[in-house]
């Protein structure tokens, strides 16, 4: 029974959901079979008491003092779920507001009744337009309200009433703006995982938006400016002007959209800043990630990412914003997941520390925590491994050198990670048994670390490179 997809579908409902699909069961408009209320009432016990339904005991809830019929109560479990599924399906409809009352408009217009169908109209776009956002499904709803509105004229026989410009260009409207939508999140994807795509008449919706003067819509212009700099990093123009938008009309899209929008900026701002030692990327990423953060888009269900977490500090520090990024650190590490607070907030801590050139006072910080996720741990020893550079406390170094090599050797399935980090420490062993005065061995080594693509801290050693 537990494995049936009754179950499965049953033990997600929460407490109001069940209260409410109660009522759902219990009404003869939607379920005249009595047994699934006593199925209902067996397995809502079952939810809310945390233990899986029994088959027998299912039964007997089901149809008390009958034999046991195991095709009978495979029967109602498919009725019952059914019933689940109407549920859920109604609780969707009945959800968007807006575009139910331009059914309730096409309802009336169906049963000749003009007046009622056009206070239904006129309160759906009313209720549109007094909600702040102006996305593709903004377009799109009032392009349903046109397109009711000409059938309601049509059936009326006003000619004279006909909106086939406004239908169309809605239409158009709604078309372009998810298209370009779809678009930038494909090539954000494309640029992960190098999948294939084509993009049908993407050369053509921008011609449109262009000759059409599109560019006026905020829900248009973001993405036609996002698939251009996503496709061409080299546009720097566009994410300026992407960037411009984004900070004007925030307000005019809903929040996780809005989360969308500004992870895509973000993703491609650490990206630049990642291809060049300018802080000008730095800049643009950090002023990104205050603004998602004033605006609360980094939470979901009141958690942060760890690895939002640490990219946010450590474009912080490269800024000298280091009083910002502790008051960061304290202010959202009750929002960490509970297994990685520990270990990201003291790791954070310490690359602050460090940053104050207070090594005593980061090696602590890095003592508190079990770094059992790898990144963290190998940041960690990392950060150890500057530290005792910075120190000059070189026999600790070496021995620490010994300890990164073999524990990064151990590890499977870190990827690209476990180069990076064993070229971090290949480097750093030639820097302190560099001979000083050797400046062709200087000079080649330098060499060496601005040619290898896999290396995180190639500023840092190209820092402590002397000659």
């Amino acid at each position: 029974m537990q494995n049936t997809r009754l179950w499965e579908a049953f033990s997600s409902l929460a407490k109001s959901e069940l209260r409410a699909f109660d009522k759902f069961v219990r009404s003869p408009f939607f379920n005249q079979k009595t047994q699934l209320v006593g199925l209902f009432d067996y397995l809502r016990h079952c939810n809310e008491n945390s233990f899986a339904p029994q088959s027998d005991a299912a039964w007997s809830a089901a149809y008390p003092g009958l034999t046991y019929d195991d095709q009978k109560l495979r029967l109602a479990n498919s009725d019952l779920l059914k019933l689940l599924e109407h549920y859920l399906m109604y609780q969707e409809k009945f959800a968007d507001l807006e575009r139910n009352k331009i059914r309730l408009a096409g309802a009336y217009r169906k049963r000749n009744l003009p007046r009622h169908a056009e206070v239904s109209l006129r309160e759906a776009r009313q209720s549109r337009e007094a909600r702040p956002f102006r996305h593709a499904e903004y377009f799109d709803d009032l392009h349903r309200i046109e397109l009711e509105q000409f059938q309601s004229a049509s059936a009326a026989k006003r000619y004279e009433a006909f909106n086939l410009q406004e239908i169309s260009d809605l239409m158009d409207k709604t078309y372009i703006a998810r298209k370009l939508r779809h678009v930038c999140f494909a090539l954000s994807h494309q640029a992960v995982t190098r999948a294939p795509y084509r993009f049908g008449l993407l050369e053509a919706g921008f011609a449109h938006v262009e000759a059409e003067g599109l560019l006026e819509i905020p829900a248009i212009a973001l993405y036609y400016h996002g698939c251009h700099f996503l496709a061409d990093p080299a546009a720097e123009m566009h994410f300026s002007r992407f960037r411009e938008i984004l900070s004007t009309h925030a307000d005019q899209f809903p929040t996780d959209e809005l989360r969308a929008l500004y992870l895509l900026a973000i993703n491609f701002g650490i990206k630049k800043s990642n291809e060049t030692s300018d802080n000008g990327w730095y800049r643009a990423t950090f002023e990104l990630y205050r603004e998602a953060l004033v605006r609360n888009l980094l939470l979901e269900n009141g958690m942060i990412s760890r690895f939002a977490y640490h990219n946010i500090v450590g474009v912080a520090i490269r800024l000298q914003e280091v009083a910002w990024a502790e008051e960061f650190i304290q202010k959202y590490k009750p929002a960490l997941e509970r297994r990685y607070r520990e270990s990201s907030f003291s790791l954070n801590m310490a690359r602050v520390a460090y940053t104050r050139q207070q090594y005593r006072e980061s090696l602590l910080h890095l003592q508190r925590a079990d770094y059992k996720d790898f990144i963290n741990g190998m940041n960690a020893k990392t950060l150890q491994l500057k530290i005792y550079f910075e120190t000059g406390e070189f026999e600790l170094l070496e021995s620490h050198l010994d300890s990164i090599k073999n524990y990064i050797r151990r590890q499977r399935d870190v990827g690209y990670h476990r180069e990076n980090y064993l070229n971090i420490a290949r480097f750093t062993r030639i820097i302190i048994r560099l001979d000083p005065n050797d400046t062709e061995a200087a000079h080649e080594l330098r060499r060496q670390i601005e040619a290898e693509a896999v290396l995180t801290e190639k500023e840092w050693l190209l820092g402590r490179l002397i000659g």
